[in-house]
């Protein structure tokens, strides 16, 4: 079965990094498009980036371009999300998941169990 497992959040202070980390199994990662998705309390989901699965294409939502970089390693089964200059409004719990923005915000059934993200002076 599809396994995605999140580590790498915690608390942070405004301006602070972090990065997120997402260990797969159960698939052949790197025949999948992988992405990120954040829900902040009493908010709706959000995706926030994708990325190709040969990791030559990447997209970002506008809240988070120019800040977070999203990228893999194939051969470790592996997604990393690079998250700079970061805002109180990124507190959310962070989710690795398979598929494009499309298929993961229609969808829960291939995301991870979430890491919490919380940014706060």
């Amino acid at each position: 079965q599809v396994q995605l497992v999140e580590s790498g959040g915690g608390l942070v202070q405004p301006g602070g990094s972090l990065r997120l980390s997402c260990a797969a199994s159960g698939f052949t990662f790197s025949n999948y498009y992988m992405s990120w998705v954040r829900q902040a309390p009493g908010k709706g989901p959000e995706w926030v980036s994708g990325i190709h699965s040969a990791g030559g294409i990447r997209r970002y939502a506008d809240s988070v371009k120019g800040r977070f970089t999203i990228s893999r390693d194939n051969a470790k089964n592996t997604l990393y999300l690079q998250m700079n200059s970061l805002k109180p409004e990124d507190t959310a719990r962070y989710y690795c998941a398979r598929g494009d923005s499309i298929a993961t915000m229609k969808s829960r059934d291939y995301w991870g169990q979430g890491t919490q993200v919380t940014v706060s002076s």
